[in-house]
């Protein structure tokens, strides 16, 4: 916020409907609110996007966790010509919607991660870096995309027979992809696939910081985030970066 020409008055009540809103809030609504441009807003949700990041998850999942992946996007079939080429090209196997995996310890907090494709090379390697050794995992029956009974004690529930088994389900990570997919679904409409991982990180900070903080406490552990950040419009927008090949 140095030296910005949008006043602080502006800025802060962003942070508070960003961090308070159950499915998120539109640019179109921040505009309307604060009386900025509709671009305008969208940079300041993007750039209280970047503290909602969470960089340092302070150790492993463990206990009992949850695995599972969801996708986003419309289908390919439905897509305008210049889009479905695009995605054509760019060799997706998921009918142009864009993968995100998570995962979830029980009672506690979810870590969720856009992935390019649902494949035991790019899947595993992720399972491994957020969750300890001899935890045991829950998933449902496409787990052979990752799985790894010699590192995990593995629990597999088959929708097509039951959704819940016992202690066996995906329950807790269907109720976060729920939340999600009602906020890109119902709030922000359309995302482009180089953006998703905002989107993400967003619901992600709020499903975690849900209790025991109330909202004034989440405000203003967002605001406290943002310490050295910085986000530029060019990186944004794809101009500077690693988003320049995406876009």
């Amino acid at each position: 916020m140095e030296d910005s020409p949008i006043g602080l008055d502006k800025w802060l009540m962003t942070r508070w409907l960003l961090a308070s809103c159950k499915n998120g809030i539109s640019s179109y609504e921040i505009h309307r609110a604060i009386k900025v441009r509709q671009k305008t807003a969208l940079f300041m949700l993007h750039r209280c996007r970047l503290g909602m990041q969470d960089e340092r998850y302070g150790g492993k999942l463990g206990g009992e966790v949850e695995v599972d992946e969801t996708f986003i996007g419309g289908k390919a079939r439905n897509m305008h010509k210049d889009r479905k080429r695009r995605v054509q090209a760019e060799g997706r196997n998921t009918g142009g919607k864009t993968v995100v995996m998570g995962m979830l310890e029980r009672g506690k907090t979810v870590r969720a991660a856009v992935i390019d494709e649902r494949t035991k090379k790019i899947m595993q390697p992720i399972v491994c870096e957020n969750v300890d050794p001899g935890t045991k995992v829950f998933s449902d029956e496409w787990a052979s995309n990752w799985r790894m009974d010699d590192k995990y004690d593995h629990e597999v529930i088959n929708y097509l027979e039951a959704y819940v088994d016992g202690n066996v389900h995906t329950n807790g990570m269907e109720n976060f992809w729920s939340l999600l997919k009602r906020g890109i679904n119902g709030t922000y409409v359309s995302v482009e696939p180089f953006h998703l991982f905002r989107y993400v990180d967003e619901q992600a900070f709020r499903f975690n910081n849900r209790k025991p903080m109330n909202d004034a406490q989440r405000f203003s552990y967002l605001v406290r985030k943002i310490v050295g950040k910085r986000l530029t419009y060019a990186e944004l927008t794809g101009k500077v970066g690693d988003h320049q090949e995406a876009q």
